[in-house]
């Protein structure tokens, strides 16, 4: 995956890398993504590309002055395990720590272990859990200090 290339995107592309991902209970659109996003500040949206293919997604925003919320992402079942998450995810940390946030915060899902342990690995720290039943569905907030 040396050739996959991260960079700004549009939200029809997340919806077309969506498409691909059955984990997603809800198939976002390009409006409903809008909606999520029309009151929010410093909305990024990046898509992982390798010879002109949607790979994966993140998107985020700001909470407030100094923490960024990193709200959704993914990555095509075609290219899990092969570094797509993780080049989204420095690049969406570079361009925070850049932006002057002190904070990233993010959640996940019992449900989806590989992420859970890409942001353990990248010394992200659990600071909160939100049992849901099933189990699996529980959420489990992260945060990451980028700025000591």
């Amino acid at each position: 995956m040396s050739g996959v290339e991260v960079r700004v995107g549009s939200l029809d592309e997340v919806t077309q890398v969506v498409e691909t991902i059955g984990e997603f209970a809800r198939k976002e659109t390009v409006e409903s993504l809008s909606e999520r996003l029309n009151d929010k500040h410093d909305a990024l949206v990046l898509v992982a590309v390798e010879d002109r293919q949607l790979l994966g997604f993140k998107i985020g925003y700001r909470l407030d002055d100094t923490t960024y919320y990193s709200w959704l992402g993914g990555v095509s079942p075609l290219a899990r395990g092969k570094g797509v998450a993780q080049k989204l995810l420095d690049y969406q940390e570079a361009w925070v720590a850049d932006k002057g946030y002190r904070e990233l915060k993010v959640k996940s899902r019992n449900q989806f272990p590989s992420m859970l342990r890409l942001l353990i690995r990248n010394h992200y720290q659990i600071e909160d859990f939100e049992r849901v039943d099933p189990l699996q569905e529980s959420r489990i907030h992260f945060t990451k200090l980028l700025i000591a």
